[in-house]
């Protein structure tokens, strides 16, 4: 039987990409599941597909994790039944435009740093307070190749995902002798909807930054959160970095055609 059954996992930004192969792959080990996200009908409707697969029982949540405020409440609004979230998955993020770092959109600055950095803050400091408590639970970060290098017109999204990684390693320092868990999974190249919202839905040009290549999926990426979250409870993976074999670097992208 699963160390995962039965286990309350909070995921951010699970509506699509790899959120919801999170989600997905938790179900399949019979968690309990509290989906976020800011697009409400995407969470219903993998509710009910979790429901209807897995028999998950899950909770849905419209939530934008940069608002504060709405963080809070959504936590501490869940009660008996589901506030003793065991593992806490910080996925919301985004990247928005290739700009250099001075022709950054004001907007596009400010949706990077209130969404990556300062929203996984609140989701952290809503819910680590209780794992601290109880003594137990586990926190996984989303990171990013991006959190260790950095690429020609993407100084800012760099910025905020190396921001990701010392929030990462410093919880683990804050929680020193707890027996809190905290771990970073930090893909390359993943193809989902990421591109599509940093090219501000210009299909053609997302499409471009996987084409003739293998990036990894939604999934893989997905599994590894498993692993993870399913060692002994001595055991805490402190970060993974995974690329797909046709990524070397963050700009050496192997492109000898799909397999």
């Amino acid at each position: 039987m699963s160390n995962l059954r039965n286990k309350i996992v909070f995921i951010t930004g699970a509506s699509s990409g790899i959120g919801r192969s999170c989600a997905v792959a938790f179900a399949r080990e019979g968690a309990r599941l509290i989906l976020a996200a800011r697009r409400a009908e995407r969470l219903d409707a993998l509710a009910e597909e979790l429901k209807q697969q897995f028999s998950t029982q899950s909770r849905t949540i419209a939530l934008d994790v940069a608002d504060r405020d709405a963080v809070f409440e959504a936590v501490g609004s869940l009660g008996d039944s589901w506030g003793d979230i065991d593992i806490l998955v910080n996925n919301a993020g985004k990247a928005l435009g290739l700009d250099k770092s001075y022709e950054t959109r004001p907007e596009h600055l400010e949706g990077m740093l209130e969404t990556n950095v300062k929203g996984l803050i609140h989701m952290t400091s809503a819910v680590v307070p209780g794992m601290v408590d109880r003594n137990h639970g586990h926190v996984i970060n989303i990171g990013s190749t991006a959190g260790r290098w950095v690429y020609p017109g993407g100084t800012v999204y760099c910025a905020t995902k190396h921001a990701v990684r010392a929030l990462n390693e410093g919880l683990k320092m804050d929680l020193h002798g707890t027996k809190v868990r905290v771990s970073s999974v930090d893909p390359g190249l993943v193809e989902t909807e990421f591109s599509l919202v940093r090219f501000d839905g210009d299909h053609e040009r997302a499409d471009s930054v996987y084409s003739d290549t293998n990036p990894l999926t939604p999934d893989d990426v997905a599994e590894t959160v498993i692993w993870c979250a399913s060692r002994p409870a001595h055991v805490n993976i402190s970060e993974v970095l995974m690329m797909a074999v046709d990524q070397s670097h963050a700009t050496m992208v192997n492109r000898r055609g799909r397999d």
